[in-house]
């Protein structure tokens, strides 16, 4: 099965290694360009929580000093592995969307409404989480601390790659990832390989913008269930 992932590969390396042991072909095609933003060192101490909604914004976080022990509220169970990786000891992952992570924070027995919550976030983002938060009568304050540019030319050498393998299964991750794996498509001629190939989409609002554009077969994942898509 030829296989194409639009993640970095910082995020998508493990999955790759997987499928490539399994003998399928990999094609990677990463449609972001994931960048860290200026931003001033955090003293953690100034605050009582912390809020990931993606891997990107645990790795960009810069802070004052090594205080990692307050609670830290992941939007799913890749970004709290990465967050346990960067020492943070009291997490709570929600269920890989926006909403079960308001959800998640609302619910929570860990802060109040006295709370003085930081958020961490990328320069695009399709939900205001704080602005929702703030409505619930928490203390939010939010950083942009990367920034993901969408990626949109295609290398001679993977177009290639694409017409000698057309891909069976693409996994995209993100509306914005959506957006520019289809811009290259159509910049390139290449949805006629791509009529029979199945598009995996990480959320429903992802999976609508293949939908919008005629895609016909297309089925949502969650994080971590990439292997179990393949067998659907």
């Amino acid at each position: 099965m030829n296989i194409l992932i639009t993640r970095p590969l910082i995020d998508s390396e493990d999955l790759m290694k997987q499928f490539f042991s399994m003998g399928h072909k990999i094609i990677h095609l990463p449609t972001l360009k994931i960048s860290s933003a200026n931003m001033d060192p955090v003293d953690p101490n100034n605050f009582d929580a912390f809020i990931f909604t993606s891997v990107n914004a645990v790795r960009n976080l810069i802070l004052l000093n090594q205080d990692r022990d307050k609670p830290c509220f992941c939007v799913g169970a890749i970004t709290e592995k990465i967050a346990r990786q960067s020492g943070f000891t009291q997490t709570f992952s929600a269920g890989g969307t926006i909403n079960a992570l308001k959800n998640l924070i609302l619910g929570s027995n860990a802060i109040n409404k006295k709370s003085k919550i930081i958020y961490f976030c990328g320069d695009n983002i399709t939900f205001d989480l704080d602005i929702e938060l703030k409505k619930e009568g928490l203390k939010i304050k939010k950083i942009i601390n990367y920034h993901s540019e969408k990626i949109v030319d295609l290398s001679d050498q993977n177009k290639k790659i694409i017409e000698n393998y057309p891909p069976n299964v693409i996994f995209v991750y993100s509306s914005r990832s959506a957006q520019s794996f289809i811009e290259i498509v159509k910049n390139n001629s290449l949805y006629p390989l791509m009529t029979e190939s199945k598009v995996m989409c990480i959320s429903k609002k992802v999976a609508k913008l293949f939908i919008l554009d005629g895609w016909k077969k297309i089925e949502v994942f969650s994080p971590g269930e990439e292997l179990l898509g393949l067998q659907r």
